[in-house]
């Protein structure tokens, strides 16, 4: 057999060597700081000075101007729950190039005590000799936005076990509401709810209420609106609905002030008209060889318009889940080189796990729970919608489940995004849910029946339709 060419590997942009650096080991009220130097002898040993700082404002801040004077050229954080916010924010304020690290990927040193002091040196030492691969820290006008839809989100879900304890009070009362209406919080199920708590118990008035397509279930409305609704359960029913809108009115500020901070953005406002430049928008190989649905036809609209508004022309998602995607991921693509960087890193995708010949794929990982979670919820509207996304759902659903349809139509989804908002001036374009069929090779379909057929045991004889 003979030699191979060697593949070469350029490293990447933070594997580099730093002759100053500095390791942070963050615990709650603390961090333990680790600053390696060269030793200044004329020898090529260098020196670790380890200390402790309180975990305050004025005391991050007060080393920053250390580590601005000692020429400290990286700054590793471990990032231990929410404590290496302070060390984060107010030494990257202070001009420092920091870094946020995982600790899981740090702390696999076997042989040594597990102290904070020993653990702070590894960090510097990994961190001078480039071999930590930094987790995404958005911009401080991206975490504010961040703030705000998480804050949304936590509201929407708190509102939600309100309806279901509101739910679990009707079900006391054997009053069966929610089997006849198709959710608790539609117009009609709150009239009804209304009149149970101002006091009135007759069935048929309580149906009476009923508007739209539910006046045609009134027989059986009746016989769910009857039970034995007592003056407790009105009390416990107004305190439920008070806190559900409460928390509506909550939920619309929030909206209301994630709206003002992404038009404040420049990069989200509407893009540039003219000619888009290349973004690699052919093909994705890695979603079974198709376009990625952002317009760069001849003939394409060139009208600028709002990075909102593009992402909301894709299935499944709407403006408040594109103001979500914003929030997780940003609007610097460049953080991401390509759109498989995007999905690896929001864990859309299996690790590949390679040994000698055997190829086989782990576990994608948690991720991002907000991102995923919004995703996950698109793919969900997407697969039922009659288009390119919904087909795709189809195709895969069949011979993978359903789980797994939905994770490939999220990672569809991720990429589309991807594209959208690396150039833009791209918008999205439907392909059709006829996409595949025109596409189809008939002679190899063809062929692959034939070749069924007789293995079957049957000579196939192929004669033109009249």
């Amino acid at each position: 057999m003979g030699k191979r060419e060697p593949e070469e590997i350029p490293d990447q942009e933070h594997e580099q060597l730093y002759q100053r650096v500095c390791a942070i080991d963050v615990a709650k009220d603390s961090g333990k700081v680790c600053v390696r130097t060269p030793s200044g002898t004329g020898t090529e040993r260098r020196v670790s000075k380890v200390w402790e700082v309180e975990a305050t404002f004025n005391a991050v801040s007060q080393l920053g101007e250390e580590l601005v004077g000692m020429r400290v050229e990286k700054v590793t954080v471990e990032s231990t729950s929410d404590y290496w916010r302070i060390w984060f924010y107010v030494l990257e304020a202070a001009g420092l190039e920091v870094q946020l690290v995982n600790a899981r990927e740090v702390k696999n040193a076997p042989g040594r005590p597990k102290t904070d002091r020993l653990d702070s040196i590894w960090l510097a030492k990994l961190t001078e000799k480039g071999m930590l691969r930094p987790s995404f820290v958005p911009p401080a006008p991206v975490r504010a936005l961040r703030d705000y839809t998480r804050m949304r989100i936590d509201l929407t879900q708190e509102r939600t076990r309100y309806w279901s304890r509101l739910e679990k009070l009707l079900e006391d009362s054997l009053i069966k509401l929610s089997t006849v209406t198709s959710k608790m919080d539609t117009a009609s199920g709150r009239d009804m709810i209304e009149a149970l708590i101002s006091g009135e118990r007759g069935p048929q008035r309580l149906a009476g209420l009923a508007r739209g397509k539910l006046k045609a279930k009134h027989a059986l409305l009746v016989e769910a609106l009857t039970g034995r609704f007592d003056e407790h359960h009105a009390e416990l029913a107004r305190l439920l609905l008070d806190q559900i809108d409460a928390l509506t009115g909550q939920i619309d500020k929030l909206t209301t002030r994630i709206e003002q901070l992404i038009s404040a953005m420049p990069a989200a406002a509407t893009a540039p008209v003219g000619d888009p430049p290349d973004q690699g928008t052919g093909a994705d190989s890695g979603d079974g060889g198709h376009p990625t649905s952002a317009c760069d036809r001849p003939g394409a609209s060139r009208t600028p318009r709002p990075a909102v508004e593009r992402l909301d022309d894709i299935p499944g998602i709407s403006t408040l889940t594109a103001q979500v995607i914003i929030a997780e991921v940003g609007l610097d693509m460049s953080r991401f080189p390509t759109a498989d960087h995007l999905v690896s890193w929001a864990k859309l995708c299996p690790r590949t796990i390679q040994s000698g010949s055997k190829n086989g794929s782990g576990k994608a990982g948690k991720g991002n729970p907000y991102l995923k979670g919004v995703l996950g919820q698109a793919a969900a509207t997407a697969a039922r919608t009659d288009t390119f996304l919904g087909e795709r759902y189809r195709r895969i659903v069949k011979r993978r489940g359903k789980l797994k349809a939905l994770v490939a139509v999220a990672r569809s989804i991720l990429v589309i995004i991807w594209h959208l908002l690396a150039n833009p001036a791209l918008t999205y374009c439907e392909l059709g849910a006829d996409y595949h069929s025109n596409r189809l090779d008939t002679g190899k379909k063809v062929r692959n029946h034939i070749r069924q057929l007789e293995a079957l045991g049957f000579t196939v004889t192929l004669a033109a339709a009249a």
